[in-house]
């Protein structure tokens, strides 16, 4: 390990996980740490019965269908724009 990885842990519903963060990725690490923590409670909020495996495949759910319209909406824009470019010359 080098002296600028390090590895932080983490606890998601009462367990604990251990990951590596290489070097300049650990503020992205600790960002979507906090974005899983935001969306467990929120999906949480939501469906109060949900525990367990149950609440977190469906906040990975709604993770993976929250980017998937970004990035639709991205690929929206990057076309609307090269065909702005096009039209323009």
């Amino acid at each position: 390990m080098s002296v600028e990885e390090r590895i932080e842990v983490f606890s998601i519903l009462g367990n604990e996980y251990s990951v590596k963060a290489p070097p300049g990725e650990q503020q992205a690490l600790l960002q979507a740490f906090g974005m899983l923590e935001r969306t467990l409670a929120e999906t949480k909020r939501k469906y109060p019965t949900l525990v367990g495996d149950r609440l977190l495949v469906l906040t990975a759910l709604n993770l993976c269908q929250n980017q998937l319209t970004t990035q639709t909406r991205i690929d929206a824009l990057v076309a609307a724009a090269s065909a702005a470019s096009e039209t323009a010359r």
